[in-house]
């Protein structure tokens, strides 16, 4: 789900640096490229907390100056290490528009756009998605193949939701100008004043929100309010059904004797394989349904 491993396909057996240092780099089996996934996570964990301190305004005053330096001396580092990977990977193409290769250029843009446009380095609080590179360093790759049918199950149950999502905005299109009627016309409510702000006031009580910053006054407008917060209740759990039922089905295709590797999560291997074809890690050992070994 989170990277291709097709860039990663087979270990290399050369002895240069290149090799070398894509071991370090992308595997995580080995001491030197456990330490450097350490490393990096701290780094990145450390540069999101600068960020968000710096929009303290007490703290950003006293250490404005030291923030800056940081800012750029991480931003520097992790530039090195995206030029790095991209120089020592074997399909280039596939890393820059994978997953992590996207997240990894986009986290260092920030830094840069403040020479023209000031305030956009805040958003390097998108490094904080590099952290789903403990999941590697942790050895739970294999959770990566449960995020896959949470995945699948999302994209197969897209449209069943679109079509939810639009019944529900066209009841509060028709219940939010009911009410712009009834309390902006009628009753000259100042909450009402149009029909946009009356759709808006339907949404936020319809979601069960209810942000109490406009409220209607009258009977007629308070049993309108009623029904629609009782249609939220009723329809407020039915995402999370469609959702529900398309990811039994996803678990339901799944093979009794399946395995994930443990280090990139790829699924899917030959039954008698030993060995991830992905990045070679050996196979967890399970028992099929006749109880013997895979």
């Amino acid at each position: 789900m989170f990277d291709d491993p097709s860039f990663r396909a087979a270990e290399h057996q050369g002895t240069n640096l290149k090799d070398r240092l894509w071991r370090i780099i992308f595997l995580s089996n080995t001491r030197a490229g456990k330490a450097f996934d350490v490393v990096l996570l701290w780094m990145i964990a450390i540069s999101v907390i600068i960020v968000m301190l710096e929009s303290v305004e007490e703290i950003h005053a006293q250490y404005r100056e030291l923030f800056f330096t940081l800012e750029w001396v991480f931003t520097i580092l992790f530039t090195i290490e995206y030029a790095t990977r991209i120089w020592v990977v074997r399909h280039k193409r596939k890393y820059i528009f994978s997953f992590y290769g996207i997240i990894d250029f986009i986290s260092i843009l920030p830094t840069y756009l403040t020479i023209l446009l000031s305030g956009t380095h805040y958003m390097l609080v998108i490094r904080v998605l590099r952290l789903l590179r403990v999941f590697r360093v942790l050895k739970m790759g294999r959770h990566m193949g449960e995020a896959n049918h949470l995945m699948n199950a999302l994209r197969s149950s897209w449209t069943k939701i679109t079509v939810f999502i639009f019944f529900v905005v066209a009841i509060t299109m028709v219940l939010g100008t009911a009410m712009y009627v009834v309390e902006g016309i009628f009753a000259e409510n100042p909450g009402f004043s149009s029909v946009p702000q009356s759709i808006y006031w339907g949404i936020v009580t319809i979601s069960t929100v209810g942000y109490g910053d406009v409220t209607p006054v009258t009977v007629l407008g308070k049993m309108l309010a009623t029904v629609i917060i009782l249609i939220g209740y009723g329809i407020i759990a039915v995402p999370t059904g469609i959702v529900t039922a398309e990811l039994n089905a996803q678990l339901a295709h799944i093979q009794m004797d399946q395995r994930v590797c443990e280090e990139c999560g790829l699924e899917g291997h030959d039954p008698k394989a030993t060995f991830c074809k992905a990045c070679g890690t050996k196979l967890p050992v399970v028992a099929d349904i006749g109880g013997k070994k895979t």
